[in-house]
């Protein structure tokens, strides 16, 4: 992967773990961390965010060797592997700093990301409008370490078992060219 072609996406789409785990299996994705972006406070930890108040989304920020998969197939992933049309939540998992929100890095993802909405809105792919936020990205904070990785750490673990591997078999079955190919079994 040429680290001359490296570029930033960052994506809340839920709990952090769901789409790290997703996007840690494309080629082409250099590195997934989870975060905190969005909000009003610096350096927030886990326990703020919890509790709603602080404006952070739970987010991922992914690098990603933009010769191998563009920012395009990125956002078809994403749209695919949540649900972009319910306000401040995935699943169980309820409130803002559970939404649905892409923070763009520059005007071209600005375009990309909002033509994305527009086109899958118009195709009706989801049965309710995407209410996905586009917004500029801001500070990024990192999770705690006990968050990164985590579902390759902690794959047994139920909440990956019944909320996680649904998402993963979805994207294999899907998206199998996209995936690094130890995962295309």
């Amino acid at each position: 992967m040429g680290k001359n072609n490296l570029k930033t996406a960052v994506f809340a789409g839920g709990c952090f773990w769901c789409t790290e785990a997703v996007f840690q299996r494309l080629e082409g994705v250099y590195q997934v961390i989870s975060g905190y972006t969005g909000g009003t406070i610096k350096n927030p930890a886990y326990r703020e965010i919890t509790s709603g108040r602080t404006g952070h989304a739970e987010a991922i920020k992914i690098e990603y060797d933009s010769d191998v998969i563009n920012y395009n197939e990125l956002l078809e992933i994403f749209f695919a592997t949540h649900d972009p049309t319910t306000l401040n939540m995935q699943g169980a998992d309820r409130g803002t700093q559970y939404r649905s929100a892409i923070f763009y890095e520059d005007d071209e993802q600005k375009q990309l990301a909002q033509t994305m909405i527009d086109n899958l809105n118009s195709e009706g792919v989801f049965d309710n409008l995407i209410v996905t936020e586009v917004t500029e990205s801001g500070a990024f904070y990192n999770a705690e370490n006990f968050h990164q990785n985590y579902y390759n750490q902690n794959s047994n673990q139920g909440y990956c078992q019944f909320v996680i591997n649904p998402k993963l078999s979805k994207l294999q079955r899907t998206f199998k060219s996209k995936l690094k190919k130890e995962e295309q079994n």
